[in-house]
């Protein structure tokens, strides 16, 4: 596509073993080593995603929640663990009703139960190869005998200063004398967090879930009238579930059912597929137009749908359907000289997307969050981890289908994807940034597999995002400084009523890694926007 300048196109990793990605490069490290000691790619993502929890604790950690999205070598099939937590029992719907919000932190923003610590136990017990103790092993390491802040953590110190200053708890650990920001490069020790790790390495999820770690949240969950008991904590189960699968150029893509919105990157790609390519790539402003209407279809289905499927029936059957997604590919090719419709798509959150693969077979992408960054803002006493406030993500309109309700899941933003072909998986893909997830999944899936790009360059080229993340309220499509000026004024001709340039390489259009999986090599990539890291050997 025209209009791009100074693209800095990087090159992949490439590797014959094995191969993975995070947004950390002490994370991606930790789950190399752990290949490289006989590991698996399991064991690799259970190493990499309580690591994150460690040296990435503003945006993921154990008192968040994940999704897995796995390619077992030995049964060639793939499987999705939702570990997501359910709102607590107890939850005062009244209360919030009243005040007419959900809080956003403290204790009240903490009211739906952490699942990641149990995806991590659950996963390794299906899948992993090594001891579990092997692989929680350098996430316990970094904790309790330090590393070096990165540059996310310290920006995210800094620019949430008074979210962390306002918890005593969370002050202690993570304010240098409870007061100042930790700076880049600064040594930072998490210990309480280290003993914890070491608990669940020892005892596996239920010391999260029944034993020492529990009594710990839920004794400050009393002592400050938080909402999450004991019984809560107790009757938390991951759940092993089937992905959803839509045919795009050739290829089976796969994403995660809800609670997630894995089906919006698969309608987006639906509707793309049933426009010809040479429509598609006249121009980077016919391009993205297309682009943006077919996600803001796809938006439309999400929110009016998606929820836990436990309490309403989400019909990603019809959803995907091959009819209906050509339906909407006739609707997007009527509008496609219209205003697109953007008022109130909006979801929100921030997360981490990491993946591997291994030379037995076995594909891996984790995709794992705190919600936003910092999460709850409160850390139990004696922990060293942060709540998520996922629940935030409710709503109080009693005609939404993610309305809060007890014993529910929210939907979930968070979601990945992999592309599989005649031989098995091609590639598995993901990136954090709210509404930004399912567009950037589509937008680098359609460069690998359409237009040849490895997955550097996939992830390295300039992107765009309609609508929100990092828990703002915008409606409008923002692209990458590398795009030229004269791109607004086409894309105003089109139809787009609010287009903006923001940074070169911007945060707001989230951090993406990937891995392409060929015969004799895997090309993994990490998004410089995060200063990731892909690594294999």
């Amino acid at each position: 596509m025209d209009n791009m300048i100074d693209p800095r196109i990087g090159q992949p990793f490439v590797s014959k073993n094995a191969a993975v990605a995070s947004p950390n490069n002490l994370a991606t490290v930790a789950g190399n080593k752990i290949m490289q000691q006989g590991g698996n790619a399991i064991d690799a993502m259970v190493a990499v995603n309580a690591t994150l929890g460690v040296v990435f604790p503003h945006m993921t950690g154990a008192g968040g929640d994940a999704f897995w999205l796995i390619y077992d070598a030995k049964t060639q099939q793939q499987y999705v663990l939702n570990a997501s937590g359910h709102s607590v029992n107890d939850v005062d719907i009244e209360h919030y009703q009243q005040q007419d919000f959900i809080d956003n932190r403290g204790v009240n923003a903490a009211i739906t139960v952490p699942g990641a610590v149990d995806g991590w136990y659950e996963a390794h017990k299906r899948f992993g190869k090594l001891s579990f103790a092997e692989c929680l092993a350098p996430a316990i390491e970094y904790a309790r005998d330090g590393f070096p802040v990165s540059e996310s953590f310290a920006q995210f110190s800094d620019e949430k200063l008074n979210i962390l200053r306002r918890y005593d708890e969370t002050s202690k650990i993570f304010l240098k004398d409870q007061v100042s920001p930790y700076l880049e490069g600064d040594i930072f020790y998490n210990r309480d967090l280290a003993n914890t790790l070491e608990e669940i390495a020892e005892k596996g999820s239920k010391a999260f879930y029944q034993g020492d770690i529990a009594d710990k949240i839920v004794n400050y969950m009393e002592k400050e009238k938080g909402y999450i008991t004991r019984n809560d904590l107790r009757k938390h189960q991951s759940q092993w579930e089937d992905p959803l699968f839509i045919n795009y150029n050739g290829k089976t893509v796969s994403s995660l059912p809800p609670n997630s919105d894995g089906m919006a990157t698969l309608q987006i790609l639906g509707m793309l597929d049933n426009i010809a390519n040479e429509e598609l790539d006249k121009s980077s402003e016919d391009f993205i137009n297309w682009f943006t209407r077919a996600t803001v279809l796809a938006f439309e289905d999400r929110n009016a749908y998606l929820t836990d499927p436990d309490f309403k029936d989400v019909p990603t059957d019809k959803l995907l359907d091959a009819q209906y997604i050509s339906e909407r590919a006739e609707r997007l090719q009527q509008e496609s000289k219209q205003k697109p419709p953007e008022e109130e798509i909006n979801s929100e959150g921030d997360t981490t997307f990491s993946c591997a693969a291994d030379s037995e077979g076995n594909v891996v992408g984790v995709i794992q969050s705190i919600y936003w960054e910092w999460g709850s803002g409160i850390v139990p006493e004696g922990t060293g981890f942060l709540l998520q406030n996922r629940g935030a993500f409710f709503s109080l309109d009693k005609n939404s289908p993610n309305q809060l309700e007890a014993n529910k899941r929210p939907g979930h933003t968070l979601t990945c994807s992999m592309v599989e072909g005649d031989d098995g998986p091609e590639l598995i893909v993901g990136a954090m940034g709210g509404d930004g997830q399912p567009q950037t999944q589509a937008t680098l899936i359609r460069r690998v597999i359409v237009e040849s790009r490895n997955i550097q360059e996939a992830i390295d080229q300039p992107r765009w995002l309609l609508g929100r993340t990092w828990g703002e309220k915008h409606n409008g499509l923002r692209l990458e400084g590398r795009f030229d000026k004269s791109l607004i004024q086409k894309l105003e001709k089109l139809g787009h009523a609010h287009v903006t340039l923001i940074d070169s390489y911007s945060d707001l259009v989230g951090h993406a890694q990937g891995i392409q999986i060929f015969k004799d090599r895997f090309e993994s990539g990490a998004d410089p926007r995060s200063h990731g890291l892909a690594l294999g050997y």
